[in-house]
């Protein structure tokens, strides 16, 4: 059978780029294929679970753009679908005096970009939140929480209800364009489809090289470790809990989440991976490892961010350390409410010159579209990111 349309990877990106070709062109074939026993394995699965309202961003973004139409597509998604989400909203604290610039900075970035928000005082902030410490605070009402898997799997029914196919178990070896047509292999079979999408997140640069494409860039794995706050402390907090960010970093910071199942989680930091997918606390991989280390681009990254890395190696080490960082949130937490909790990694797109790409990217052949980096929040972004990636391809 010839598809008309194939994806690769079914995770959020892939499986609503799916659903999307399937609004606009109803009686398309479709083929969906994920190396995994289960969709949403990865990035998707494995995040804090926030629907992002947009005030990091810079204004006049794309990213600001589909982050602020995404956080509301995904609320009307999972009222459609019946999953559960709330509109708990996050509170950005000050931990210092020092930090009121920086807050009262984000604050002005983040109306810039439409998001409504309030600065508040240390007094209201404690008022809503007594447990939070703090000199003052940006309250945006709008972030919510959500089960993100939840969402996967609605959209992948939603695929297969329309006719898709979607093939797990399907890791892909072969990627050949040719005339009017994309064959895609795993080691057993073979599909072939007149348009391809790549989406696979961690391993989206070795997607694309095998797709024959030269790839300048590579994805470096960082791992964000979690933990569970004891349930007789889950209660803490009503909102979300974040720290100022370093605005020279792409990653938030620990903080404290709310999650949609009744827990509370603290997390994540951010170290440097050994493994693409190794989510267990010591995985490594050799062949992520060696790709990493040849890679010119990631020894100026170190070099860069070394002590910022080393930091993240700290709190990764030292649980003591680790909850130094949450208590200057929430100074109530001891060392034996936290519990481990399964890591995230996160696939970060870096050029060859070492600088972290914060903008999609995307690598073009007249039948094959890759997703080389799909920036966060592209779990809160996922639908009109979609709606971007078939704009694309519907051009060709």
């Amino acid at each position: 059978m010839i598809y008309d349309f194939c994806v690769i990877g079914a995770g959020i990106v892939g499986l609503a780029t799916a659903v999307e070709i399937l609004r606009r062109s109803p009686d398309a074939s479709i083929a969906v294929l994920e190396k995994e026993d289960g969709v949403g394995q990865h990035q998707t699965g494995r995040n804090s679970g926030v629907i992002h309202a947009g005030i990091y961003y810079k204004p006049g973004s794309l990213k600001a753009d589909l982050c602020r139409r995404g956080a509301e597509a995904t609320r009307q998604f999972c009222l459609q679908h019946s999953i559960p989400f709330e509109t708990r909203g996050k509170l950005v604290v000050a931990t210092s005096e020092s930090q009121l610039p920086a807050l009262a900075k984000l604050a002005v970035n983040g109306r810039a970009n439409g998001v409504p928000l309030e600065i508040i005082g240390s007094q209201e902030m404690r008022e809503r939140e007594p447990n939070v410490a703090g000199a003052g605070a940006i309250l945006v009402a709008d972030s919510g929480i959500v089960d993100f898997s939840a969402i996967c799997t609605a959209l992948a029914n939603l695929v297969r209800a329309q006719g898709g196919e979607i093939f797990l178990g399907a890791a892909i070896h072969l990627i050949r364009e040719e005339g009017a047509l994309v064959t895609v292999g795993s080691v057993d079979r073979r599909w072939q489809a007149r348009r391809l999408v790549v989406c696979a997140g961690l391993q989206s640069d070795r997607m694309a090289h095998l797709g024959g494409l030269k790839v300048e860039h590579r994805i470096i794995p960082f791992r964000g470790e979690y933990y569970s706050v004891v349930p007789a402390k889950r209660t803490l907090v009503h909102h979300m809990i974040y720290p100022v960010p370093d605005p020279a970093l792409p990653f938030l910071g620990i903080h404290l989440t709310p999650m949609i199942d009744g827990g509370l989680t603290v997390g994540p930091n951010a170290v440097l991976g050994l493994a693409r997918e190794g989510y267990s606390r010591f995985s490594a991989n050799a062949r992520d490892m060696i790709d990493t280390a040849a890679f010119p681009g990631f020894w100026r990254l170190a070099r860069k961010f070394g002590r910022s890395g080393i930091a993240e190696v700290r709190y990764s080490v030292s649980k003591s350390l680790y909850l130094e960082q949450c208590r200057k949130l929430c100074p109530h937490l001891l060392e034996e409410d936290l519990t481990p909790r399964p890591a995230g990694i996160r696939a970060q797109a870096v050029t060859r010159q070492g600088e972290l790409i914060h903008d999609f990217l995307f690598l073009e052949t007249s039948r094959m579209l890759h997703v080389c980096n799909a920036p966060s929040p592209a779990a809160t972004s996922a639908l009109p990111i979609a709606e971007l990636i078939v704009d694309r391809m519907m051009r060709k």
